[in-house]
């Protein structure tokens, strides 16, 4: 059975970005495992990527992907609560507050600095 293992998104900014990341993915225990050759950097739990962000491959600007959306997934409201909350003092946008989107399902939106759809969920 496959299992998708990370995700990535392009910066502009990838001094900011990497700032943004290390301080929100460091919030939730998801630490810097190395540096990409984009300039980017990839973090994980126990040293496995699962994330990462990037300089674009191709060397064009990075863009916002219509339709894209990456989700972080937590045990407890107060986790998706803080995330969230953590997101948005770090400079990221509000793109949907933390609240029940259907029974059991605690869904949280936001976009970083560059744009990109991130979520923050847990389902009770």
């Amino acid at each position: 059975m496959a299992a998708l293992v990370y995700a990535t998104v392009g910066s502009n900014r990838l001094d900011q970005a990497k700032a943004f990341y290390d301080a929100l993915l460091g919030s939730a225990g998801i630490r810097p495992i190395f540096e990409h050759p984009s300039g980017g950097r990839v973090y994980g739990a126990n040293r496995t990527p699962n994330f990462a962000v990037l300089g674009p491959h191709d060397g064009r600007p990075a863009s916002v992907g219509n339709g894209s959306m990456f989700a972080f997934g937590f045990d407890t409201r107060e986790e998706v609560d803080a995330f969230h909350a953590k997101a948005l003092e770090l400079g990221g946008a509000c793109d949907g507050p933390p609240g029940l989107r259907g029974p059991g399902l605690w869904f949280s939106y936001f976009r970083d600095l560059d744009g990109n759809k991130l979520c923050a969920f847990c389902m009770t």
